[in-house]
């Protein structure tokens, strides 16, 4: 099954729930009652059986969220897409909306010097598998039952004594970006660097210590 490339994606996809999250399709719908969740998990296994092809299922009393991957390539195919967008016939059939609050994934992002020596560390420790890193061909880590974030390793030139060497990474929409890159500031964040946005946006807190607010824009 052919890889699609992200412009492809979310071309195929506008206009639908479906965020492409580094290398993954994600949507959140919001239900009345853990009832109607099941309902609309019962109907999309119906149709991921008829596909044969399944998402994960996250299912909340208010909420369900589904991620979607082809797991035999590591990255979103056309597959995938169709299935996606079945997902979003069924969710408007059954009335749902996408959830108010929007899907979002948070990435563990480790500096370092030398990645091929560190990165069998952090696989071991814990317990992850090889993932999607559509930036570097060292590639990510991810928990294989799709719970814990994912672990990427960014390339660093020289050693960086005076900040810190891991930090964390928030994947949101980029209609959102502005609206929590704002808050956080609010809530005693200092903006380090917007060199790189609207794919990402380093900010800190009152003692340094760094996340980035990352969106898909720029990615594709």
């Amino acid at each position: 099954m052919a890889v699609l490339t992200g412009a492809e994606i979310v071309a195929a996809l506008r206009g639908t729930p479906w965020n492409l999250f580094l290398g993954r399709l994600h949507a959140s719908f919001a239900v009345e009652n853990l009832a109607a969740g099941v309902r609309l998990a019962d109907r999309v296994s119906e149709a991921a059986d008829s596909a044969g092809h399944h998402p994960d299922i996250d299912l909340r009393y208010t909420s369900v969220h589904l991620v979607l991957v082809s797991h035999d390539v590591q990255a979103v195919t056309v597959r995938d897409v169709r299935l996606a967008l079945t997902i979003a016939e069924i969710a408007s059939a059954e009335g749902l909306a996408p959830s108010a609050t929007s899907p979002q994934i948070t990435e563990i992002a480790v500096d370092a010097l030398d990645i091929p020596t560190i990165r069998p560390f952090w696989k071991t420790v814990l317990a992850y598998v090889d993932g999607i890193d559509l930036d570097s061909e060292v590639g990510d880590l991810c928990d294989p039952r799709g719970i814990g974030p994912s672990v990427w390793f960014q390339q660093m030139s020289e050693p960086r004594v005076q900040r810190n060497r891991i930090h964390l990474d928030v994947t949101i929409a980029h209609r959102e970006a502005p609206a929590r890159l704002a808050a956080a500031l609010d809530a005693g964040g200092v903006l380090v660097s917007d060199a790189a946005a609207p794919r990402f946006w380093v900010v800190a807190d009152a003692e340094g210590n760094e996340v980035c607010i990352c969106t898909p824009e720029g990615r594709h």
